[in-house]
């Protein structure tokens, strides 16, 4: 069966499979399924699982990456973005990249308390700490949960740097504690939008926030004074790049002091996701933009080269690049956020914070 034949769509999901976890012996494979007696895969409710990890904050060595340190409070993210590079550190937990992904989410209630025993450590010195540097910390289930509400009552504790990343307007619940950790320069806020067409965010980003939205994000965080920049990610050549100079307008428009880009890039299960994903959902250009996306990455959907493989290469990336500069040039304003404020940081004073939720 070819991917264009196979019509079955799983609404409100972004992958529409359960791929190999490469970690595992076994897989599921659906060659009888006169044998099955139910359907092997099904659209099912999302459930949660505790983990409770000795360390929650990560050190990444990509000598790529803006942040070296970073805390995600959820691992999965029901957003089910059908590119997030993310899915596949999923399989480390073994579940699938596909559907489990977005279905079968960890959460990290101790995180607070291990972030403040991490602030807590002998000659710490304070350094960027990324809130989402994986998955999304205000995803749906945080309006239950409160965990990265309950971080930020820590970084303003100690008076310690902190950066954010989202697309999800349920950061604002948490606006008081921004307006604070502003006021002292210790909080930087990135908005991932990259796509105002609602038709193709609804298919590429089934459980986000609209693209209009998070427009409005940025502007309520502005007229608050809380640093914003625009985090365009990813740019999918064929399917939103033409998107470019209207989303930096938009965003420009609402406030937003900076603008950064990525393009699209398939490693591992993510690869097989989304080639069954677009041949389902845009079957008529699904060659045409697959093909582009090998372009700007050697002829391969894969890339892990340092310093390439977020900004690809060759004809079709340069003019993303091109388009993105001209943009931002003729929309941006020279207008940068303040730094961040590394010398408030204050040890423990040894009383145990209690949590205003």
């Amino acid at each position: 069966m070819s991917h264009a034949d196979n019509k079955e769509v799983f609404k409100g999901r972004g992958s529409q499979i359960n791929t190999h976890n490469k970690f595992l012996n076994n897989r599921y494979v659906t060659e009888h399924i006169e044998g099955l007696d139910e359907p092997l895969l099904n659209n099912s409710s999302t459930q949660f699982f505790e983990e409770h990890p000795k360390k929650i904050v990560s050190i990444s060595n990509s000598p790529d990456l803006p942040f070296m340190h970073s805390i995600n409070p959820y691992q999965g993210c029901e957003h089910g973005c059908i590119y997030c590079y993310a899915r596949n550190a999923h399989e480390y937990y073994g579940f699938s990249a596909g559907l489990d992904f977005e279905r079968k989410i960890i959460v990290k209630k101790d995180a607070p308390l291990l972030l403040e025993n991490y602030f807590n450590k002998k000659n710490y010195i304070p350094s960027p700490i990324m809130l989402s540097g994986n998955t999304d910390c205000y995803q749906p289930i945080e309006r239950k949960l409160k965990i990265t509400r309950q971080l930020l009552q820590i970084f303003l504790k100690y008076k310690h740097p902190v950066s954010i990343i989202s697309k999800n307007n349920l950061m604002l619940r948490d606006l008081d504690l921004l307006k604070k950790l502003s006021s002292l320069n210790l909080v930087h806020i990135a908005i991932t939008l990259n796509s105002l067409n609602e038709d193709l965010r609804l298919k590429m980003e089934p459980r986000t926030v609209t693209g209009l939205g998070r427009i409005k994000l940025i502007k309520i965080l502005r007229s608050e004074n809380i640093p914003v920049k625009l985090m365009l990610a990813p740019i999918i050549p064929g399917l939103n790049s033409d998107e470019i100079p209207a989303i930096i307008k938009a965003a420009a428009e609402a406030g937003a002091q900076g603008a950064s880009f990525t393009l699209v890039r398939l490693n591992g299960s993510i690869a097989e996701i989304f080639t069954d994903w677009i041949y389902k959902t845009f079957p008529d250009r699904a060659d045409k933009v697959l093909n582009m996306i090998a372009d700007c990455h050697g002829g391969k959907l894969n890339d892990s080269r340092w310093g390439k493989r977020m900004r690809g290469e060759g004809k079709i990336a340069e003019s993303i690049h091109q388009l993105f500069n001209m943009s931002i040039k003729k929309y941006m304003s020279d207008c940068y956020a303040s730094p961040l404020d590394f010398s408030l940081f204050s040890p423990s004073n040894g009383k145990q914070l209690e949590f205003d939720i």
